[in-house]
């Protein structure tokens, strides 16, 4: 029987200096790591009070990033392939989508929330909510419409992104969702509507899983990261 791999995944830490930090590139690699039900050590780096922490274990590296075996990998999107290659089928689970159209999905939801919330003028607030709200709009309509291997007469009522499990497309959209909610809600006063209903589905789904929850960080962290991020609308 081969041996189980060694992993370790550090990640950023939270402003206490311990918990999990805000930073959905983290959150990503975490879930797939729990997903693939492989054992793991999980490392919070606290790059305020010690910047300097990473200079033997991986210098010039950002967070988060892998070891596996001893060999760094520093790259999240090269760190989700070779994990998906290495932690396989028949051992582990196969986590990438089976629609290609599933792993672009909300795509662009980050890019127009960014644009949402730094902006400062209050003339022009209404219209960057409605070209986010788009976006939030298109990606209720992926979730709504039906998988080719669903009834394409009817609604889809699939838990997630690409069926009823979390794949890699989940991992990479949900942490960002997260953040989208949390912001927009206590900076914007800005809820998801319960008229996207595939949206609300999907997120209320997320929120019934342990990869999820528990590799989120919590609330207050969020707020406190897009504090100075965040425009005052005058």
């Amino acid at each position: 029987m081969a041996e189980e791999p060694k992993i370790e995944l550090f990640i950023k830490a939270s402003d206490d200096g311990e918990s999990i930090g805000n930073c959905p590139f983290s959150q990503r690699l975490f879930m797939i790591l729990w997903l693939k039900k492989v054992n793991f050590t999980i490392n919070t780096v606290d790059m305020k009070r010690n910047p300097d922490v990473l200079r033997d274990i991986a210098p010039g590296s950002q967070l988060p990033f892998l070891i596996y075996n001893g060999e760094l990998k520093t790259d999240n999107n090269k760190i989700e392939e070779f994990l998906e290659d290495v932690l396989c089928p028949p051992k582990y689970p196969k986590l990438d989508v089976r629609n290609k159209e599933s792993r672009n999905a909300g795509d662009n939801i980050f890019q127009k929330f960014s644009a949402y919330i730094k902006n400062p003028r209050l003339d022009r607030n209404d219209a960057l909510e409605k070209v986010f709200l788009k976006a939030l709009l298109k990606l209720d309509e992926y979730l709504n419409t039906a998988l080719p291997d669903e009834d394409s007469t009817r609604r889809s009522s699939r838990l997630f992104l690409d069926g009823n499990d979390l794949t890699l497309a989940d991992c990479n959209l949900l942490p960002k969702l997260h953040i989208v909610q949390v912001v927009c809600r206590h900076y914007r006063n800005f809820t998801i509507p319960n008229q996207l209903v595939g949206l609300c589905r999907y997120l209320k789904n997320a929120e019934k899983c342990e990869e999820y929850v528990n590799t989120c960080p919590n609330e207050e962290e969020i707020k406190l990261a897009y504090k100075h991020v965040v425009k005052i609308l005058v």
